[in-house]
C-alpha cells in the first residue's frame, strides 16, 4: 500500500475525530436535551471551545476534498512516492496538530500547522503535474 493511500485511510480517522470533538463540545455547551431534539429553535451560542471545534472542523473540510482528490489521483496515475508521499505526510501531520492548537487558542502555531498542511498539498500537486 502506498503512503498516500495509507494516509488517506488515516485521514478518515482524523475526520471522525474532528466530528466527535465538535459534537461532544457542542453537546456540552448546548446541553443534551437541545442536541437530542429537532433543533427547530435558533441555536444558542456554541461557547468558546465548541465554537473553536466547529471552526476547526469547517477549516478541515475546506482542504479535505483537495487532499482526497490528490491522493487518489496520485494512486490512479501511478505517481505515488517521492514528494507526493512527503506531501501526504506533511498534510496529515499539519492537520493533526491543527485541532489541538485551535482548541487551545494558540494562534501562530496553529497557522504554522495549517501552512505545513497546505505545503503538503502543494507537494502532492507538483508530483501529480
Amino acid at each position: 500500500m502506498t503512503t498516500e493511500i495509507l494516509v488517506l485511510g488515516w485521514s478518515v480517522v482524523l475526520l471522525l475525530l474532528h466530528i466527535a470533538v465538535q459534537g461532544a463540545l457542542t453537546a456540552r455547551a448546548r446541553g443534551a436535551r437541545y442536541n437530542a431534539g429537532p433543533r427547530d429553535e435558533g441555536q444558542p451560542p456554541p461557547g468558546r471551545y465548541a465554537g473553536r471545534a466547529q471552526r476547526a472542523l469547517a477549516n478541515f473540510t475546506e482542504t479535505y476534498p483537495a487532499f482526497v482528490a490528490l491522493a487518489l489521483a496520485l494512486a490512479v496515475t501511478g505517481r505515488t512516492g517521492g514528494d507526493g508521499a512527503l506531501g501526504a505526510l506533511l498534510w496529515i501531520g499539519g492537520r493533526t496538530l491543527f485541532l489541538p492548537l485551535y482548541l487551545a487558542g494558540i494562534p501562530w502555531l496553529r497557522s504554522a500547522a495549517w501552512g505545513v498542511a497546505v505545503a503538503g498539498l502543494l507537494l502532492m500537486l507538483l508530483r501529480l503535474l
